[in-house]
C-alpha cells in the first residue's frame, strides 16, 4: 500500500510517501511544497493545488493521510492553514484518492505509542521505522512521514473481508 502523508499549511506543506507491505515500511520520497511569501493567498492556494496534483499523479498513492487542524493560540495562522488544507482535500478528492484524517494526538499514539510524545521522540521513531540514518528534513516533511506511518499502523488493525479492506478511522 502506498500512503501519502500531508502536513498542511500555506507557506510550507510537508509530504511523505511510504510504501508498506506486512511488517515492512519503506520511505519512497518526502519533501515540502513551498509558496513564495508576499504573494496573494489565492496565488499560493493555486500553486498548492497544482503542485499537489502533480505529486498525486506521479506517485498514485492508495491513500492520503492528512492532519486535522488544531487551533492553538494564533487563530489567524489557523485560518490560513485551513484554506491550504481545503485546497489539499480538494486535490485529493478530485484525484480519487481515499482520504484519512488524524489528530496530532493520534499520530503520536500510532508512531510513538504515547499521545503526548515530544516532537523529537516522533522524529526518532520515524527514523527507526523507516530505517533512516537521520530523521527527514525539514520538520514539515518528517511530520508528513509520521502521518503516513500513522495511517499504515491504523490499517493493520482494520478488518479485512473477502480480500477487501473495510476501512474506518473511527
Amino acid at each position: 500500500m502506498r500512503i501519502l502523508g500531508i502536513d498542511p499549511g500555506v507557506a510550507t506543506i510537508g509530504f511523505g510517501l511510504i510504501e508498506t507491505e506486512k511488517n515492512k515500511t519503506q520511505l519512497i520520497r518526502c519533501g515540502v511544497i513551498t509558496t513564495p511569501a508576499h504573494t496573494s493567498l489565492a496565488s499560493r492556494l493555486d500553486q498548492i493545488y497544482h503542485d499537489l496534483s502533480e505529486l498525486l499523479e506521479a506517485f498514485k498513492p492508495d491513500a492520503v493521510s492528512i492532519e486535522e487542524l488544531f487551533f492553538n493560540t494564533n487563530i489567524t495562522t489557523g485560518i490560513a492553514v485551513a484554506h491550504g488544507r481545503g485546497v489539499i482535500l480538494l486535490a485529493c478528492q478530485q484525484a480519487g484518492v481515499q482520504i484519512y484524517e488524524y489528530t496530532p494526538l493520534q499520530v503520536k499514539q500510532a508512531v510513538v505509542g504515547y499521545g503526548r510524545a515530544e516532537k523529537k521522540q516522533v522524529m526518532e521513531m520515524v527514523r527507526r521505522i523507516c530505517s533512516l540514518k537521520a530523521p527527514p528534513k525539514p520538520d514539515d516533511a518528517a511530520d508528513a512521514v509520521a502521518l503516513a506511518l500513522c495511517h499504515a499502523r491504523s490499517t493493520t488493525s482494520l478488518l479485512f473481508r473477502g480480500g477487501k479492506e473495510a476501512c474506518s478511522t473511527i
